[in-house]
């Protein structure tokens, strides 16, 4: 699990643990895969701060609302604050949580002074630090990123539920939120962030006609709202809902549904953070499918038999959302994800 770099002796973490800083990722889901081990940390090491560095404004928009960390610094925009106010102070750990090569993310853990420094071995910059996680392949990234925990106090934790940071919520997903009923609607994603992600309209308007007594609401980002329109029109039983601004207030529309059926994008990791069923479309790619993989107790996953999701048959979709529809009024075995019960709340959230 952990290893030494390369022609240097074994280095063991020496406590106290004061202060942690994780460099951070770029993408949503990757931030939310990130709050399994910030949970872990404050559950196992209350007294110690945890600053985040982020390369994306977006990342450093997420972390700056989560109220248990101390502090967000942003890397390449806000140079003024960053070299005057995190840059001189010395920290106990620095954790590069990238596991390949990275210019910015091995440069920041040169520069960054801590006692400790921790990064995945094949990372491009083995020298850098003390110690190196040596991960099995097919770890999923929430566990790749709890070996943290292993590194600093020699075992591996339980893996808490990953959670949304509270932001604030419009009054017109207020309303929307009051006037849903728990457990009452399929949610639909439409948007991706990758290429081969996307399913086109009429696939998705046949699934909601397979369903006439059920009910759906429609998610997607700002760019792809117009197509939200045109799904939401033509249909009776899709209910037309405002655009969300912030992955907070995705989450807690996500939270009211029967479950939620996405592409592989961030959406599948907010689904986790209640437990949310849900049918998850993935393209052929081995990697992702593990590494990436739903963390929901019910869960169907589809995979394309190529590297677009909408070569995935609609008869395949279908068939799943029957299946899920048909599941959910079963009695739910604890435990089967290998997750403990830890939510969202788990330290101070909401």
């Amino acid at each position: 699990m952990t290893g030494n770099p390369p022609g240097r002796p074994a280095a063991k973490f020496k406590g106290p643990l004061r202060s942690v800083v994780i460099l951070a990722r770029e993408c949503f889901g990757d931030a939310i895969m990130l709050t399994p081990l910030i949970a872990a940390l404050k559950r196992d090491h209350p007294e110690a701060s945890i600053y985040v560095v982020a390369f994306r404004q977006v990342i450093f928009d997420f972390f700056r609302q989560d109220r248990n960390v101390a502090g967000v610094y942003h890397a390449k925009r806000d140079l003024k604050r960053y070299l005057l106010e995190f840059w001189p102070r010395k920290y106990d750990v620095l954790f590069n949580s990238k596991d390949h090569r990275s210019t910015s993310f091995l440069l920041q853990s040169r520069l960054i002074r801590a006692g400790y420094k921790v990064g995945y071995r094949n990372n491009g910059g083995e020298q850098l630090f003390d110690c190196l996680l040596d991960m099995p392949a097919g770890t999923h990234e929430s566990r790749r990123n709890l070996a943290l925990l292993k590194a600093i106090d020699g075992e591996m934790p339980g893996t808490p539920r990953p959670y949304i940071p509270e932001m604030p919520v419009s009054n017109e997903v207020s309303a929307l939120l009051d006037s849903m009923p728990q457990d009452a609607y399929i949610g639909i994603n439409i948007s991706v962030g990758t290429p081969g992600g996307h399913r086109a309209l009429e696939q998705w308007s046949e699934l909601i006609r397979s369903f006439p007594d059920e009910r759906f609401v429609i998610f997607s980002s700002p760019g792809d709202l117009e197509e939200k329109r045109k799904l939401e029109a033509p249909h009776p039983n899709v209910l037309e809902t405002p655009s969300t601004r912030n992955m907070y207030e995705v989450w807690k529309i996500v939270d009211r549904l029967k479950f939620l059926v996405t592409p592989d994008t961030s959406l599948v990791h907010v689904a986790a953070c209640s437990d949310r069923p849900l049918v998850a479309l993935y393209r052929f790619n081995p990697a992702d499918s593990r590494l990436f993989a739903p963390l929901s107790t019910r869960q169907e996953v589809i995979v394309s038999p190529t590297e677009d999701v909408v070569d995935i048959g609609n008869e395949m979709v279908t068939l799943a959302v029957r299946k899920l529809l048909e599941e959910i009024c079963l009695p739910v075995n604890s435990g089967e994800d290998g997750a403990t019960d830890d939510r969202p709340n788990l330290a101070g959230q909401p």
